[in-house]
């Protein structure tokens, strides 16, 4: 039997993650079934679970992927950013990112999953760090208002986030969100100084 290559491997795995997000965002993860997987990958369940133990390392491996990539996003444009970037990808019907469809099963897990909570911490460590580094820096290049402590403006960036979020995930209007999040945004930057 011949030998697969670390790179072929590495390019199956990347498919069977691509396909997975697709089906856990159009399904949920409940609805995402393991013949739903198998259409959305392309590939045989023997093929998806050894690259992955099961579903639920499946869809972490998901989840981890997109808290590392909004964390990246916080630090380099903001936590304001992501939620225009959740939009944006709502708007497509969630053809680009699907950040939108794993953060919906990541909450819902979190409130009814405490082993997948304590295995998120970290997960949410990483994206809270991120926010709190570019809130200071930003504070520090004087465009953040001063009057608040950071932690203050990162829980309401985050509320902000999950309410985009709940929003969204109630088939609500995304029609005048591009304005609210115009009003998050300048809600946290300093006042502009009477000379």
């Amino acid at each position: 039997m011949p030998r697969v290559s670390a790179g072929h491997l590495a390019a199956r795995r990347e498919q069977i993650l691509d396909g997975s997000r697709a089906c856990f965002s159009k399904y949920g993860y409940e609805g995402a079934t393991v013949r739903r997987l198998e259409e959305a990958t392309g590939m045989s369940r023997g093929a998806i679970f050894h690259h992955f133990r099961d579903k639920d390392s499946l869809f972490l491996e998901l989840a981890r992927q997109d808290a590392r990539q909004m964390a990246k996003v916080v630090a380099d444009q903001g936590m304001v950013q992501v939620m225009r970037d959740v939009l944006a990808d709502a708007a497509t019907g969630g053809s680009s990112i699907s950040w939108l469809g794993t953060r919906l099963e990541v909450s819902r897990r979190l409130r009814t999953d405490p082993a997948f909570r304590a295995e998120w911490e970290e997960q949410a460590k990483e994206l809270t760090e991120a926010l709190h580094s570019r809130l200071a820096r930003q504070r520090a290049a004087g465009v953040v208002r001063p009057d608040l402590p950071i932690s203050v403006l990162a829980q309401y960036l985050e509320l902000a986030f999950e309410g985009l979020v709940s929003h969204l995930a109630m088939g609500l209007s995304a029609e005048d969100l591009r304005a609210v999040l115009d009003v998050v945004e300048t809600s946290v930057r300093r006042l502009p100084t009477a000379d």
